[in-house]
């Protein structure tokens, strides 16, 4: 008689071949380890979290602290887990790094710069946006999304938003590049750009306080509650979570959503005929899919334990990192029928895309903003939209919040930008 296979073996965490297509270890996880303890690249030792349920009960758990100062590490290791140079800027006391009643407080002050009304009356900039950006590359019949398209529009969207002039967005385009390598640049570059941001916002901050305006920066500096105000470092902190937050996110939104449009056919060619009647059902479904299928945001930002406990069956010893895997929950089928399938239609849909709880992504309508602009201006005025590599070719960049293209190379039919 032969004997039964076991179980598959556990998979290999990390590597390239695991960047370029994570979802089979995370079904690994799931069923096997789905709370698991593992050595990150950066030495540092983490548990994975990668059942929805248990997700959701961890993102919202104020056991779990996203103040570095409870990992049980040394500074050394301390330093390894937050944004590189954050730290030495003195950026550190923003929404990703802090907890309750601090974290309340200032959520309350942003929130009244950063309304749902100002975010639909930067519907048209995103939009002239979106065209411009297109109008430089339609005319070539070829086009790296990423860096002509999917990079620029979210950095020059948060500049206005953030009041940022037109002849310093350069800058923050450069800094926020080498922000995003992940490795693929100069060493300690990543440093040196926060390091840079954090002058410029500081000096920045300080004109706004001279000749206020409508911006972003305006409104964080004028926000106040009961008497209390921002101090400059909460400001600029904040300023920089923003874009930091804010473009990464969308670039892979737009670029791991075009990605996927353009290997499912089906799916694309019904959203093109959906924007064609002028309908907006499917596209705002569709991109609610699309951020649950293959999102930005691979896992949630750093929490740690503030004492022992326990998430889905497993102790946690208190001082402990723990990282909420959005990209495994996403497709756990304990929640979501045919998890593996891209159906832009779907409806029940409660994906953990953004977050959930207190630390629910604050910039979020922004991104779906500027996500559902983006694929229906390109789907619209490119309507042949092609991959001018195979698959196998493309890279994803390294890092562990983040998932993303370094490059997306395509093809359409050239066509004159309208007059």
């Amino acid at each position: 008689m032969s004997t039964p296979p076991g179980p598959a073996p556990a998979p290999e965490l990390f590597t390239w071949e695991f960047a370029s297509d994570p979802y089979p270890a995370y079904a690994w996880l799931r069923e096997h380890a789905p709370v698991h303890r593992t050595t990150l690249p950066s030495g540092v030792e983490a548990w994975l979290v990668t059942r929805y349920a248990d997700a959701r009960q961890a993102l919202a758990d104020q056991r779990l602290s996203k103040n570095p100062a409870h990992h049980d590490e040394s500074p050394h290791a301390k330093g390894k887990t937050g944004i590189p140079g954050e730290r030495k800027a003195e950026l550190m006391t923003h929404l990703l790094n802090i907890d309750p009643p601090d974290h309340t407080r200032l959520r309350r002050l942003v929130s009244k710069a950063f309304t749902p009304r100002r975010v639909a009356e930067f519907a048209p900039r995103v939009q002239e946006l979106t065209d411009r950006l297109i109008d430089s590359f339609a005319e070539k019949g070829s086009a790296d999304l990423i860096h002509e398209f999917a990079f620029p529009l979210p950095i020059y969207a948060i500049c206005d938003l953030l009041g940022v002039p037109p002849e310093d967005q350069d800058d923050f385009r450069d800094w926020a590049g080498m922000m995003i390598r992940h490795g693929g640049g100069p060493r300690g570059g990543v440093a040196r750009s926060v390091k840079k941001m954090r002058g410029y916002l500081a000096e920045l901050i300080h004109r706004k306080r001279e000749e206020s305006g409508e911006d972003l920066i305006s409104g964080l500096i004028k926000a106040s509650d009961h008497g209390e105000h921002l101090t400059e470092n909460e400001a600029a902190a904040m300023a920089f979570i923003i874009l930091f937050a804010g473009f990464e996110t969308t670039v892979n939104l737009i670029g791991n959503g075009v990605y996927q449009l353009l290997r499912h056919p089906g799916q694309r060619e019904r959203l093109q005929g959906s924007i064609a009647a002028g309908e907006t059902g499917l596209l705002e479904t569709g991109v609610e899919e699309l951020l649950r299928f293959d999102g930005p945001v691979e896992m949630a930002t750093w929490r740690y334990a503030t004492r022992a406990l326990t998430i889905g069956g497993q102790e946690i010893p208190a001082g402990d990192p723990v990282l909420v895997v959005l990209a495994a929950a996403n497709r756990d089928p304990e929640r979501f029928t045919g998890p593996d399938v891209l159906d832009l239609a779907r409806r029940d849909n409660q994906h953990l895309g953004y977050g959930h709880g207190i630390h629910y992504c604050l910039g979020a309508p922004l991104a779906r903003l500027e996500g559902q602009t983006a694929l229906a201006t390109l789907l619209t005025r490119l309507p042949d939209l092609r991959l001018a590599v195979d698959p196998d070719e493309l890279r994803w960049r390294g890092g562990l919040i983040m998932r993303g293209l370094r490059t997306l190379p395509v093809e359409f039919t050239p066509s004159v930008p309208p007059q």
